[in-house]
């Protein structure tokens, strides 16, 4: 029976489906996401800026040395040592004084992207098996890999702690509790801790503080009141408690929100003016304390009721009311492949391209010449980035190893090299727990495919029948369940 449902399951699904669905959808919406998240380039020169629009991908294509651009093929990208990758082109708009001069550019070519073989992109996503042999290429190649330089390279699935999730965990020391959130917003990953002490005092760390903060200096500064906090604590006993011990050993319970912004300043730019210390704490309130909530002053209010259900959830684990969250249990895990990969690269390298094209007008408009698209955009920026990336798999946050060389020993090793699955923890650390095959693993993992040595149970493969999903729009789900009723605004 299980040969049965395993030769029909293969027969409808590719091994090799997660890494396409996952690069089809970076095609359709991550790609443009990138570019509507940074849509808007200012540069220094009065009553100008550029607006970038609507991204158009064309089919994978190669620039001949007479300057001429043609289709091609996989198998010419690998034997002519080339890129097997498609031209991007965007949408430019002046604005001129306010008024967009929509007619003035149109499309401009920004460098390229390379193209996985058999996604939507591909040639042979569309052929028969006859055309496919007919130009030189493997019917039954699975695909699911790049082609950079004449080289067949793959992204590996990076496993990592789920984003925008409570995880309260007790300390080694085991004398404090720590609930943890690794906050993600697009391009910036903040880890922000509530931390209970024994005595249930409460602090928070967060990127660019220098110390832990006290827990209700920073309510106030998110501009909630003394009295309110109570309200927002919900009807657990225990946690009440410890907020009006807070509240009562708390020196800055009588401040007022600026100048609890102020206090904050003075711990992290001490010796300056008040309004440069206020200034400086309303953007780590805004930017970097849990920035997937929001980045501006409207979701401050959000952000301490958040923060006061991470706090009260390590006081409900110190309570022995509910059990501490276990790190490594797969629910809480989540595994990036080809699109999250290359949609984190892409924004990286469209950063540094739309600082070029910002320089480049500063510099045409100082020197007093007349404004060339020609002359402000340079493709080279984004497409060498993007190759020097996937040629040596050094990655946007500083992994190594992300892109790798296919295995093409046999096509079972093939198959599982695109299967692989890697641990961003250090294999020289004895990381006993990450490494043992957990029991949410289950049909997700398979248990017995793990290299011996130090990359044991750091490197894994997805079992046979396992699927990963490219995942939803947040905000059009989070939309929908409100519609239902299921949940209200916070």
């Amino acid at each position: 029976m299980g040969n049965v449902l395993l030769e029909s399951y293969l027969e409808s699904n590719s091994l090799v489906q997660h890494q396409v669905e996952s690069f089809n959808r970076l095609l359709d919406t991550g790609i443009q996401s990138v570019i509507n998240r940074q849509n808007i380039i200012e540069p220094s020169v009065e009553g100008f800026a550029l607006r970038l629009g609507k991204i158009r991908l064309e089919k994978a294509s190669v620039i001949e040395a007479d300057g001429s651009r043609r289709a091609i093929m996989p198998n010419e990208a690998r034997l002519r040592n080339l890129t097997y990758a498609a031209p991007i082109f965007i949408e430019v708009v002046p604005i001129i004084r306010g008024i967009e001069k929509a007619a003035s550019f149109g499309e401009v070519f920004i460098g390229e992207l390379p193209i996985m073989v058999r996604s939507n992109m591909c040639y042979m996503k569309t052929m028969t098996k006859e055309q496919i042999v007919e130009n030189g290429e493997d019917a039954e190649d699975p695909g699911g890999y790049f082609i950079i330089k004449g080289v067949e390279r793959v992204l590996i699935g990076l496993e990592d702690v789920a984003a925008n999730r409570i995880i309260t965990t007790r300390k080694k020391t085991g004398d404090k509790i720590a609930s943890v959130v690794f906050s993600t917003a697009p391009g910036f990953r903040a880890r922000c801790v509530v931390t209970r002490a024994q005595s249930g005092i409460f602090t928070i760390d967060f990127p660019t503080v220098p110390k832990s903060l006290n827990f209700i200096l920073v309510l106030r500064a998110l501009g909630i009141k003394t009295e309110d906090i109570l309200g927002y604590a919900g009807d657990s006993l225990q946690f009440k408690n410890d907020i009006m011990l807070n509240i009562e050993s708390a020196e800055s319970k009588e401040l007022s929100t600026n100048e609890a912004l102020v206090e904050l300043g003075k711990l992290s730019a001490p010796g300056q003016a008040k309004e440069y210390q206020q200034k400086r704490a309303e953007t780590q309130m805004d930017s970097y304390l849990l920035p997937h909530i929001g980045e501006g002053q409207e979701d401050r209010l959000e952000k301490g009721k958040y923060l006061i259900q991470m706090a009260r959830k390590a006081t409900i684990i110190d309570a022995k009311l509910a059990k501490e969250d276990d790190k490594d249990h797969y629910g809480n895990k989540r595994v990036k492949y080809s699109g999250e990969l290359m949609e984190e690269l892409f924004a990286y390298a469209f950063r540094f391209f739309t600082k070029e094209v910002k320089y480049q007008i500063e510099r045409t408009s100082a020197r007093g010449r007349k404004l060339s698209i020609q002359s402000i955009i340079n493709p080279d920026t984004i497409t060498e980035r993007i190759a020097y990336a996937m040629g040596t798999g050094t990655w946007v946050a500083g992994q190594t190893g992300v892109s790798q060389v296919l295995d093409r020993t046999n096509l079972i090793s093939t198959y599982t090299h695109l299967r692989r699955v890697k641990s961003p923890l250090a294999k020289k650390h004895p990381h006993f727990k990450a490494r043992d095959v957990h029991g949410t693993q289950w049909g997700k993992i398979c248990p017995s495919e793990t290299p011996e040595g130090q990359e044991v149970g750091l490197t894994k493969y997805l079992a046979v029948m396992s699927r990963i999903t490219v995942g939803a729009d947040e905000d059009s789900a989070k939309q929908k369940i409100m519609e239902l009723g299921k949940i209200e605004e916070i």
